[in-house]
């Protein structure tokens, strides 16, 4: 841990105790509803799309999890408005780790990671490329 890492634990806080687009979209493009299994942190993305059908014009999200969970949600809700699709298909878990600002043990991984995996599946399911009714749980990268 470097010596910025307590500024973002504060962060991390800040989006769990103060989470920014929390909610429903009256009408999404696509709506997506994963959870971590390993310990039952629950993420719902709404993502409405601009138009063009390629850029993330709208997001909120709802959901019951730890704090790391519902905080990467929350920063993540904030870093796709406006993001093009592709951008967002490839976004890693280490931009992931890199957004939180602090080094995640292995275990912790599967919760920070959660909405982009429930955010990127939605994009899949709503393009087709996913079945919707496959069962889809974060697994180890």
């Amino acid at each position: 841990m470097g010596l910025g890492s307590d500024m973002y634990r504060q962060q991390i806080l800040d989006h769990y105790k103060n989470p920014r687009n929390y909610g429903e979209l009256e009408d999404p493009d696509f709506t997506h509803v994963g959870e971590n299994p390993s310990c039952g942190d629950t993420i719902r993305m709404d993502v409405d799309l601009d138009d063009d059908g390629e850029t993330v014009e709208a997001v909120r999200f709802t959901g019951d999890g730890c704090a790391i969970s519902m905080a990467s949600a929350s920063m993540l809700s904030e870093r796709l408005h406006g993001m093009p699709v592709e951008e967002l298909d490839a976004l890693d878990t280490d931009d992931v780790t890199e957004m939180l600002g602090v080094d995640i043990s292995p275990m912790r991984v599967k919760c920070a990671v959660l909405g982009r995996q429930v955010a990127q599946d939605g994009a899949k399911i709503h393009r087709g490329e996913l079945d919707p009714d496959e069962d889809r749980t974060v697994t180890e990268e």
